[in-house]
């Protein structure tokens, strides 16, 4: 990973650093939040293939393998744009801007997370689970930081990629093989994400703008970007229903699938409403974002409780 020079106006942190201090700055470099999100799905997804519960060392090796790749990406993208963060009311307070991470220390502690989740997925659950390890790190890092953020209005779409490879990775980790139920899983969080990341980024919009980023939700109209979520959350549920057809999935999945589909595209088709007559909020934003979150996490729960009711519907 190429080094940047740290911005000469980058604050140096002058109060009192206590060791609980440190250790929360570094860990906030890894998103935690992000890495929630992440884990939610890959625990059902190892659950589905395996068809019941996988082994305990398995599970573990892979969660936390997964949870250090991503914190690995999280701080590497810390590092990189440290200039941005500084500029945004949202990221005022990360570790680099405070100054309570040096940006070598972030550095450093980014290759050292990410070393050690590769090794764990290699070595704990097989080799083609730490080559997508490598793959998502470099997705987030290189294609989505580095290629696409600053440059186009599409950038959290491809680079949204990313997010997916969790799905991938726990899938390879039980069978050592990507298979076309994986594949599904990946096409819905990356059909997910924008209508998940886009009304966000209307609410941070002046943030965006002041960072010159162009996130969709900054830099066009209301009525544009609310046409766009609606139409990737459509493409979202029904992606979700091939997991019928062709993964196996039983009447669980199936029916959490509907409903929480047509619930997520209520919530959607609210905000283009507003959205049309001019008075979209960021509470109106907000709650098809965290509404978003809702759906996955039903969508994936089902996935997990599915092996264990039934057998496939189809």
């Amino acid at each position: 990973m190429t080094t940047q020079q740290a911005p000469a106006d980058l604050p140096v942190y002058t109060g009192k650093m206590t060791a609980g201090r440190k250790l929360r700055a570094y860990v906030a470099l890894t998103k935690p939040r992000v890495i929630e999100l992440l884990l939610v799905t890959t625990l059902p997804t190892m659950i589905f293939a395996e068809r019941g519960l996988p082994g305990l060392w398995l599970v573990v090796a892979t969660m936390v393998g997964g949870a250090l790749a991503a914190g690995s990406a999280g701080a590497f993208n810390c590092y990189i744009d440290r200039d941005m963060d500084k500029l945004m009311k949202r990221t005022k307070n990360r570790p680099l801007v405070t100054g309570e991470v040096s940006p070598r220390e972030a550095l450093v502690f980014a290759w050292a997370l990410g070393v050690v989740s590769i090794a764990l997925l290699w070595f704990g659950a097989n080799p083609l689970t730490g080559l997508l390890g490598v793959g998502a790190i470099l997705l987030y890092v290189v294609f989505y930081t580095l290629i696409l953020k600053r440059r186009t209005t599409q950038n959290i779409v491809w680079g949204g990629a990313a997010g997916c490879m969790p799905v991938l990775i726990a899938w390879a980790a039980v069978t050592n093989r990507v298979e076309w139920p994986a594949i599904i899983l990946f096409m819905i969080i990356f059909l997910w994400t924008p209508p998940h990341y886009w009304p966000l980024s209307m609410k941070y919009g002046e943030d965006y703008r002041n960072a010159s980023v162009p996130m969709l939700g900054a830099v066009a109209g209301a009525k544009l970007v609310s046409v766009q979520v609606v139409l990737y959350a459509y493409a979202t549920v029904a992606c979700s229903l091939l997991l019928v057809p062709v993964g196996g999935a039983g009447w669980v999945y199936t029916l959490a699938a509907v409903l929480s589909g047509v619930w997520f595209l209520a919530e959607t088709h609210r905000l283009h409403s507003r959205a049309q007559h001019g008075n979209v909020t960021d509470k109106t934003a907000m709650k098809v974002f965290h509404g978003s979150i809702s759906y996955l996490t039903v969508l994936f729960l089902a996935l997990a409780i599915d092996p264990f009711v039934g057998g496939p519907l189809l």
